[in-house]
């Protein structure tokens, strides 16, 4: 289960853990320059290694990336709560910034990371200076204009997390990316180890309850500039939320990628990267 970055590095060798929010939290740290905090994408085995592998050698030439495993995946947590999972994630994320004595950063998440990201811009925003987010909802309410709900692929990762056998995983990773040669063996064993390893953590997501907000209100007042990256063929979350994103939030641009599931760090990363970075630097 080797997923090596561009320059070589891996997920063994740049692991690390650290005490934030009553929990241990397991993140990487790798480059020197201002500091990228990345929230990784939603789903069983989902890492932050997985969803930015691809992405982190060319973001690291020139920043400081700060790759957290959000509570309850990977290696951190254990930690049961009862709220809007989005908020917790957004609060633990900036107890890690205190803990790595970072005042304030760039936050760059993907599907759950970017909702937390969202939510960190409105609840936190003298922590954030700028976000990338895609693939996530505004509220976990959200009502879809054009697309069914649930989605093909929500409907899959259902049946996935009830019954997480490699079919089962494969077929909601075929829901989950476009280009279907991405669904390897490799990916599906890598998904099925880290959603499976730790009965510990498995038992922390079981007993934890995901309280229903909706941050719609909250949007006309972010003050922090927003980038919407989304997969036009996202069979998870459909683009129209980004839209919606877009026609709120005051400083927002939005970026659509053809071919591209609900996963563009993974499935189109010279394009992702070279796009976020821009936005970040511009």
């Amino acid at each position: 289960m080797a997923f090596i970055a561009a320059n070589g590095l891996t997920e063994q060798e740049t692991g690390t853990t650290i005490e934030a929010g009553g929990m241990k939290i397991h993140y990487h740290d790798i480059g020197q320059g201002e500091p990228i905090l990345f929230l990784h994408s939603y789903g069983p085995g989902s890492t932050a290694w997985i969803t930015f592998h691809k992405v982190v050698a060319e973001f690291a030439g020139r920043y400081r990336c700060i790759l957290f495993d959000l509570p309850n995946f990977a290696k951190s947590g254990p930690f049961v709560y009862n709220e809007s999972s989005h908020a917790f994630q957004a609060r633990v994320a900036t107890q890690l910034l205190d803990a790595l004595d970072i005042a304030d950063a760039f936050w760059v998440g993907n599907s759950q990371g970017g909702q937390s990201c969202l939510v960190a811009a409105i609840k936190h925003p003298e922590r954030v200076r700028k976000f990338v987010l895609g693939g996530g909802h505004v509220g976990t309410a959200d009502i879809y204009v054009m697309a069914n709900r649930p989605s093909e692929g929500t409907r899959a990762y259902r049946v996935a997390i009830e019954d997480p056998s490699d079919d089962n995983l494969r077929r909601y990773l075929r829901a989950h990316l476009y280009d279907q040669e991405l669904v390897t063996d490799e990916l599906v064993d890598y998904i099925h180890h880290w959603h499976t390893w730790s009965p510990e953590l498995t038992e922390a997501r079981e007993k934890s309850a995901n309280v229903v907000v909706n941050y719609t209100e909250g949007l006309s007042g972010i003050k922090a500039p927003a980038f919407m990256v989304h997969g036009r063929d996202d069979r998870m979350v459909p683009f129209e939320v980004s839209i919606k994103m877009l026609n709120h939030i005051p400083d927002s641009r939005m970026l659509l990628l053809n071919g591209c599931g609900h996963w563009p760090p993974f499935e189109k990363p010279q394009e992702y990267a070279a796009h976020v970075i821009t936005f970040l630097e511009g």
